[in-house]
């Protein structure tokens, strides 16, 4: 459990990193986000979750 709190957090502080670092570059793609039809973007966002589960499958062998 304390690892998905450390996984969380670790989110948290990279998203506020980018936000910190390319304020004007995060609120152009918010905005084009914005425009994506809905199950284009729950598409993307179910690629992205399963390239994530990849990814951590690979890093806790």
């Amino acid at each position: 459990m304390s690892d998905l709190f450390a996984a969380l957090a670790l989110a948290i502080v990279i998203e506020g990193l980018l936000y910190a670092a390319f304020p004007e570059q995060m609120k152009r793609m918010i905005a084009q986000l914005l425009t994506l039809p809905s199950p284009q973007l729950r598409l993307a966002a179910l690629g992205l979750a399963g390239a994530g589960l990849v990814l951590l499958a690979l890093v806790r062998l």
